[in-house]
């Protein structure tokens, strides 16, 4: 049975896309309106879904010094969830007579610019433009409910759907837990705003290097570390609630 014809009990495109993801297991389906961004940059579509799976609390609990194989593990399984949930929301998608483009949370280095360590179109730049969440002092999103817990993937797409308010305001204020965590002296401490460049409050080459190194430690063949994720505060109470 075709995936639109599993969810018409519900009254609105938004409505059903939101059911389809949340039941495969996203527990963030957001949708941003790209439509300032460079056409090359958004694929020449308007809007983007943002999709957010939260990472294992007891797995977080335990990456507070540094990565661990569980943690390599949750990070590898999150992947192929996200990859497979944004493949899902564009067919869904396309099937309902729109454009999709499925950016999925798996980035090759065919895809990363290695001068800047980015890529054309963040995840969490989408999530943010969506209101998901804010950009914290070590570059992650940063949300309410999971802190920076979340992994994302993005789908492009010009269907029409409502899309959130952007977050313009950091919430870390004088929070400076990541800064002095961080075992590469990556985030200098200043807070974000919209429009600043990355490497103006952040040393992206500093993390994926220490990140790289402590990745080795646990025979993972990739760049993970986590301790800012783990020492976040509102991850912490993300955490709280789960393990309570």
């Amino acid at each position: 049975m075709r995936l639109i014809e599993r969810v018409m009990n519900k009254t609105t495109i938004a409505e059903q896309l939101g059911q389809l993801l949340t039941v495969r297991g996203a527990a963030i389906v957001a949708c941003a309106d790209l439509s300032p961004l460079p056409a090359d940059v958004r694929g020449g579509l308007p809007r983007g879904v943002s999709i957010g799976v939260p990472l294992t609390p007891e797995i977080i609990a335990e990456i507070g010094k540094g990565p661990t194989v569980e943690y390599a593990g949750e990070y590898d399984r999150v992947n192929a969830l996200l990859n497979e949930l944004c493949e899902a929301c564009a067919e869904f998608l396309i099937e309902a007579g729109h454009q999709a483009i499925p950016i999925k949370a798996t980035v090759s280095n065919d895809e990363l610019d290695l001068e800047t360590l980015s890529t054309r179109l963040p995840h969490k730049t989408v999530a943010r433009l969506a209101g998901v969440g804010w950009i914290g002092k070590c570059a992650l999103l940063i949300t309410r409910e999971f802190g920076s817990a979340v992994r994302y993937s993005t789908v492009l797409t010009d269907a029409p759907l409502p899309t959130g308010i952007p977050a313009e305001v950091s919430e870390c204020g004088h929070c400076n837990v990541c800064v002095t965590i961080c075992p590469a002296d990556a985030p200098s401490g200043l807070t974000w705003q919209p429009g600043m460049a990355r490497e103006e409050f952040f040393n992206a080459h500093a993390c994926c290097q220490a990140a790289a190194d402590q990745s080795k430690d646990i025979g993972f063949d990739g760049t993970i570390c986590g301790r800012c994720i783990a020492a976040c505060p509102h991850t912490r109470e993300y955490l709280r609630r789960s393990l309570a």
